[in-house]
């Protein structure tokens, strides 16, 4: 007996579609109606082969008709009953249009795909090394015939153009691309693996260690600083105070300092872990914060841009300071004190305040979230306290050994020394 087909009907579809509720209805002959808790339509063909279950999607409703399912339902058993598994050429098709792809395409499918999940500093960093160092020169070709001759010769060229550490950086994000690719089937192997970036370019220069300057450097910079001007002078006082990073503070807007609660928020955009932190603001830094409000001239930064040049480049809008602005102020520095004090960074404000907190007997735990340090392991897990009071007491602490330095007094643990303040 010829099983029955045509089973369905338009105004069946349409009612079911309008229920919104899951079904999966068979118009005959393997063709099967599917509608799913999402609310998507499709047709699907549920055949044999090889004595096997297999099922074809012929495409979603009502894109694909009730009669064009039903045409390529028929063709598609024709091409079974000749000896074709069509599940399984389907699936190659897709395989083959996957190994078409060129890998700027590959590439661009991982940022969408991987992107979201990074830390907002890793994608712009990762960002640039692919858009910027990798695509020009790997771009077009497709990505299943990129060689690890390729890689090699693609890091040689770049060798004589970026430092050791930023080509590190450049063939990690290239091989992360390879890895997304072989996950999405887009490629069939990793052309990253077994090349070593020493064979290639020799040992990379050690990354220069942070440094902690000693009690003596900070009693010859603090009073030093009014020289490299007074926006220069609190904002290095405010690095120094609140043990945050240059760019958190550059990016610093009035609207996130509270003078009644002394407490500035660095919002998610501004911090490195993308998870926003709030800062106890100790006497000193308070009294920074509102030393540098005038200065501002109204701008919704407390360090705004100082150059016409770089608001005239944003189209005249109100935006932050460059970093390199304080960097350069900080070397001017360095320059008049001579061989008093070694050359240091901003970023090096931050590795002596911590390293100068332990000294000063500060919690390990509490000098980390000074500094809003991932405490890691379980400790990371389970502790959700934020440490505020304990971190105020630390900061002030720290703040009153920075007075006594400033003002050349002997420090005395527990005894606070009325920082300079603005005239």
């Amino acid at each position: 007996m010829a099983k029955e087909i045509d089973k369905l009907s338009d105004t069946q579809l349409r009612a079911w579609v309008k229920a919104k509720t899951p079904v999966a209805k068979a118009d005959g002959g393997g063709l099967t109606f599917t509608l799913s808790a999402a609310g998507t339509a499709a047709w699907v063909l549920r055949y044999r082969f090889g004595g096997k279950a297999r099922e074809l999607t012929l495409g979603q409703y009502p894109d694909v008709s009730l009669k064009m399912a039903r045409q390529r339902a028929s063709e598609a058993r024709a091409d079974i009953q000749k000896g074709t598994d069509v599940a399984r050429e389907r699936q190659k098709e897709k395989a083959e249009t996957a190994a078409a792809k060129s890998f700027a395409q590959l590439a661009e499918d991982y940022i969408s795909k991987v992107f979201p999940n990074l830390a907002p500093r890793t994608q712009k960093q990762r960002g640039q090394h692919i858009r910027g160092v990798i695509l020009p020169k790997l771009g077009r070709l497709p990505a299943r015939e990129i060689t690890t001759a390729d890689v090699v010769s693609f890091i040689e060229a770049i060798s004589t153009k970026k430092t050791g550490n930023v080509i590190e950086l450049v063939f990690t994000a290239l091989s992360e691309i390879f890895k997304h690719g072989l996950a999405r089937h887009a490629v069939t192997v990793n052309p990253c693996v077994g090349v070593s970036i020493t064979a290639i370019c020799g040992k990379t220069e050690p990354r220069r260690q942070r440094l902690k300057l000693t009690e003596d450097e900070l009693r010859e910079i603090l009073p030093a600083l009014p020289g490299i001007g007074s926006e220069n002078e609190w904002a290095v006082k405010l690095l120094l105070l609140t043990c945050t990073r240059i760019g958190e503070l550059t990016r610093a807007e009035w609207a996130h300092v509270d003078f009644d609660r002394a407490e500035w928020f660095v919002p998610d955009a501004n911090s490195k872990t993308g998870k926003g932190f709030t800062v106890p603001l100790s006497a000193p830094a308070l009294a920074c914060f509102k030393a540098l409000q005038p200065l501002a001239l109204g701008s919704r930064f407390v360090l705004p841009a100082r150059q016409v040049r770089r608001t005239r480049n944003h189209g005249g809008a109100d935006v932050h300071c460059e970093q390199r602005a304080i960097n350069s102020m900080l070397h001017k520095l360095c320059d008049k004190l001579g061989d008093k004090v070694r050359r240091f960074t901003p970023h090096d404000l931050r590795s002596t305040a911590r390293s100068h907190l332990s000294a000063l007997g500060v919690n390990v735990i509490v000098a980390e979230r000074c500094l809003n340090h991932s405490l890691g392991g379980l400790v990371g897990v389970y502790d959700q306290h934020d440490y505020m009071t304990e971190r105020r007491a630390a900061l002030d602490t720290w703040a009153s050994f920075l007075e006594a330095c400033e003002k050349g007094l002997p420090w005395k643990h527990g005894n606070v020394i009325p920082i300079r303040t603005a005239a």
